[in-house]
């Protein structure tokens, strides 16, 4: 299935999307909201489903699709952990500043908990008072989890993903910098991210949903200029069932609860990269001196997976930079 939340008050209004993303059917009638839905997802999914077979048929009134209209799939979420399942990016960045690599990070995941109360729509704008906080995108992958017991292992955490998105974590790499050296993680450095248009079950993958790990590129344009596109399913060292348990390890997991794989990155350089930051970093490495400069006000970032044949499978994540400034 193919779901999305059209902007409506804060908790926006769910809606099923054809899987060509052409068409939307109202699901308001099955669950008013994309939370209700996973509150209650054993018992919502079968109508669900076949109100999707509905629209896919043209059995089901429906209007067109317009992105838009969308706000991320789950406006606002009770909770938004981001891991960094590509240890690759994370040597790197760590190589650039002369630190050491500790052997831990090979076996125990990095997260951290983000902001979750005021999430971007995937083509609303991106607000910065200043230019000078190194504003960057990343593109990830994030699932969402129906309710997940504490200490659930690896090996039974894939049975509690019931969907996937897109995401663009938006980061502020200047205020990271004096944030991280304070030894108490992010706060300021990560502000409100943005997620696809549409979320989607696994089963829509195909083949591509191997192991808990999405096997495609993930495509990153900035200012109509093709940036990067790693295979998400390549170099994940530890996939989304390992995240999980790593989440849940002493706390349960509430329904609705929204989990990332950190920076798609892979160790093959040709495909470019999914911040810059990570460019900056082989730039420096390579020739001495980082050339690529952050996001700039008036810059867009585009992000999108595409199928084998050339098909968008969760709509794209529009996004351009502009100057904030606060109404008094």
């Amino acid at each position: 299935m193919k779901l999305a939340s059209l902007k409506h008050g804060r908790n926006g209004e769910l809606v099923l999307v054809s899987r060509d993303l052409t068409k939307v059917t109202s699901a308001d009638h099955i669950a008013r909201t994309m939370q209700a839905a996973m509150d209650n997802w054993s018992a919502v999914k079968p109508k669900l489903e076949d109100l999707y077979k509905e629209l896919n048929e043209g059995k089901a009134q429906s209007f067109p699709f317009d992105p838009a209209k969308c706000s991320s799939p789950l406006p606002r979420a009770y909770q938004w952990l981001d891991g960094s399942a590509y240890v690759n990016h994370v040597e790197l960045v760590r190589k650039s500043r002369g630190a050491d690599m500790p052997a831990s990070f090979w076996t125990d995941p990095l997260m951290y908990q983000g902001g979750s109360d005021t999430f971007l729509g995937p083509h609303e704008d991106i607000l910065m008072e200043s230019e000078d906080w190194g504003i960057d995108f990343e593109a990830e992958i994030a699932v969402v989890t129906t309710d997940v017991p504490m200490g659930t292992t690896a090996e039974t955490a894939g049975k509690y993903i019931q969907l996937l998105m897109l995401v663009n974590d938006v980061s502020l790499r200047n205020i990271a910098v004096n944030e991280l050296a304070k030894g108490f993680g992010f706060l300021q450095a990560k502000p409100s991210s943005a997620f696809s248009p549409v979320a989607i079950t696994p089963d829509e993958l195909r083949d591509a949903w191997q192991d808990c790990k999405v096997r495609l590129p993930i495509l990153s344009t900035l200012n109509g200029q093709k940036f990067g596109n790693p295979n998400a399913g390549d170099d994940m060292i530890f996939n989304f069932a390992a995240l999980i348990a790593h989440a849940s390890k002493t706390r349960p997991l509430c329904a609705g609860t929204i989990i990332g794989s950190g920076t798609v990155s892979n160790k093959d350089r040709s495909v470019g990269s999914s911040c810059i930051v990570e460019r900056r970093i082989i730039e420096k490495l390579e020739g001495g001196e980082s050339k690529t400069p952050f996001m700039k006000f008036g810059d867009k970032i585009r992000i999108e997976m595409l199928d084998d044949l050339g098909r968008s499978i969760f709509g794209s994540i529009e996004q351009t930079v502009k100057q904030y400034k606060l109404s008094r």
